[in-house]
């Protein structure tokens, strides 16, 4: 899961990056009532298997059921992650159309989750990232490029991403200093 919004004062509407149908928007009626099936089960980067009935008309279906299978607890216990995690999210979600699987940018977003997970925010693993994604979007110029290729392509990279190379310019330094 790689978005969620408020619909209303029970509904959410997730966003998911699945393998099988590419980028997802999906409504979870009554999701925020407490005795909702879906409670425990929406929150960012969680990944997992979901069943969704398709929309008439739109592309904002009904999810149906969840079931979590990694819940990235390591994510949320180091903020910079959660940065980190984010931004990525919203990079590959402004970079892809609704619908259109890609297994290659299914698994590489899944291996930067389960990292960022498992090891120490970089900056080197936030250029990892940019440097992937721009070469499987065909748009790569060279690593030391990856995020003009990404903007020349996409048009704008998330707002956060300077702040977040501060961040993590400042915890690299930090890191490499002890």
């Amino acid at each position: 899961m790689i978005r969620l919004t408020r619909l209303t004062e029970t509904s959410l509407i997730v966003h998911w990056f699945t393998e099988a149908h590419g980028l997802v928007k999906t409504v979870a009626k009554g999701a925020r009532r407490p005795k909702s099936s879906f409670a425990g089960q929406l929150d960012l980067f969680f990944s997992g298997e979901i069943s969704f009935s398709q929309a008439q008309r739109g592309e904002l279906h009904s999810l149906r059921e969840v079931a979590i299978q990694n819940w990235r607890e390591g994510l949320r216990k180091n903020y910079t992650s959660t940065l980190l995690a984010s931004y990525c999210c919203q990079l590959l979600e402004s970079a892809v159309e609704s619908e259109h699987p890609d297994p290659e940018l299914y698994d590489l977003l899944n291996r930067a989750l389960d990292h960022f997970e498992a090891k120490q925010p970089s900056l080197r693993s936030l250029y990892h990232f940019e440097n992937q994604l721009a070469i499987f979007l065909g748009v790569s110029l060279g690593r030391s490029q990856a995020a003009e290729s990404l903007r020349d392509a996409i048009g704008v990279l998330p707002s956060q991403r300077d702040d977040l190379i501060k961040r993590l310019s400042i915890d690299d330094h930090f890191s490499s200093s002890n």
